[in-house]
């Protein structure tokens, strides 16, 4: 495990505003806190998604696409579009980003993982923040790892990460204590029955509709012993986040899986 080596993941509800575009004061934000991250002697890898959503109203659809097709034509309009605005966000930090596409299969071919490893330590040794996300300009149901939850963890767990945060529209993660009632919590170190079960449940306000990825991604981040914690990407101070997760800061910020 790497414990310099952090890998943020931002989900599309924080890269977009309210009425589904994208939210360029958040990604300045966003490339602030990595910035000072690294003057921290950090190293970060990013796992954004956002294509699809920044794609779509270039082509004229009112809400995100559900046809595949219409999805990956999206992407493949958005993807540019959203690393042009992380290339303009990280240059005022004197940044360089690289952009990785990676699918399912580059993840778990050997000779495909060992290449990616490989290309993602150049970029860090030349001090570049590479900004991953799934190729969903060509990859199909078979093939899609399906979320950047889970995308996040295997890059994670590839690169050997101390740390993934996992940025996402509510501030933490909620378990059921009662009836209508939930509460969040601070540091979670084993994924119980009743915590599966408070991540299945539908409750927008508390986020649960996305935790069972979440879930998910603790457990695979749990092979290599890379700490997961989950914020709020709206408005938490990554730097901060990052020291609760390693333990350098006694402020509770979002929830810690210590598995």
């Amino acid at each position: 495990m790497t414990s310099n080596l952090i890998v943020i993941k931002i989900g599309s509800s924080s890269l977009t505003d309210k009425i589904g575009r994208l939210d360029l004061p958040n990604i300045k934000r966003i490339a602030r806190d990595i910035a000072k991250l690294k003057s921290l002697h950090k190293h970060v890898i990013l796992v954004s998604s956002g294509a699809i959503v920044s794609g779509s109203g270039k082509l004229g659809y009112k809400e995100k696409p559900r046809a595949i097709q219409e999805k990956q034509a999206a992407a493949a309009v958005g993807q540019s579009l959203l690393m042009h605005e992380y290339q303009k966000a990280f240059a005022k930090h004197k940044i360089t980003v690289g952009q990785i596409l990676l699918t399912h299969d580059e993840l778990h071919d050997s000779a495909k993982k060992k290449n990616a490893y490989l290309t993602i330590s150049t970029l860090l040794k030349h001090s570049v923040v590479p900004i991953v996300n799934e190729n969903d300009t060509v990859a199909t149901d078979e093939i899609k790892v399906g979320d950047n939850d889970n995308l996040a963890a295997m890059v994670a767990v590839l690169m050997k990460a101390g740390l993934l945060i996992n940025l996402t529209d509510v501030d933490g993660f909620y378990e059921k204590v009662g009836p209508g009632e939930m509460v969040k919590l601070d540091v979670i170190n084993e994924i119980t029955d009743k915590i599966k079960a408070s991540a299945s449940m539908s409750d927008k306000k508390h986020g649960t509709g996305g935790m069972k990825t979440k879930l998910e991604a603790a457990n695979l981040c749990k092979s290599s012993g890379t700490v997961m914690i989950i914020a709020n990407g709206k408005k938490a101070d990554i730097v901060k986040v990052s020291a609760t997760a390693l333990g350098n800061d006694s402020s509770v910020v979002g929830t810690v899986f210590r598995l």
